[in-house]
């Protein structure tokens, strides 16, 4: 099958795994909330929150190097934009950055983006790989 080796693009998985180390990397024990970066880093008066917006500014170019509609990437800059505004807060800023993910909300867009603009490819790659472990599953009648 040509889709045999279809695979999110290098774009989108960089965008992801600097949403996680931005967004979750680390998990507060006993609470159950997972920061990143952005949390850390924002603490720092300022400039904390300049050093963060462009890191998640490289997310919305990685999502114009992806192709990304214009509109889309618009709200993708609307959410890094409200997030580094927020930091702006004292601590009520650094509490709200706990649960305003804008760099997570920005990868959802381009995933949801992506998936639908290959949503024909990405069937036909988990219908082989169901045929495939269907296949696995079957026992040897002999």
């Amino acid at each position: 099958m040509e889709d045999e080796d279809f695979r999110a693009p290098s774009a989108l998985l960089q965008a992801q795994a600097i949403a996680n180390l931005l967004d979750t990397a680390i998990p507060i024990p006993f609470v159950g909330i997972r920061v990143g970066l952005d949390f850390l880093v924002g603490l720092i008066p300022g400039i904390g929150d300049a050093i963060m917006l462009l890191a998640s500014l490289r997310i919305v170019q990685l999502g114009k190097q992806l192709g990304v509609p214009q509109p889309l990437r618009t709200a993708m800059l609307r959410n890094s934009v409200i997030d580094f505004g927020l930091g702006f807060i004292p601590i009520v800023g650094d509490i709200v950055d706990l649960f305003y993910k804008a760099n997570q909300k920005n990868v959802r867009i381009m995933e949801r983006w992506w998936i639908q603009e290959n949503k024909a490819r990405v069937d036909a790659a988990a219908k082989q790989k169901l045929v495939e472990w269907e296949k696995a599953q079957e026992v040897d009648p002999s």
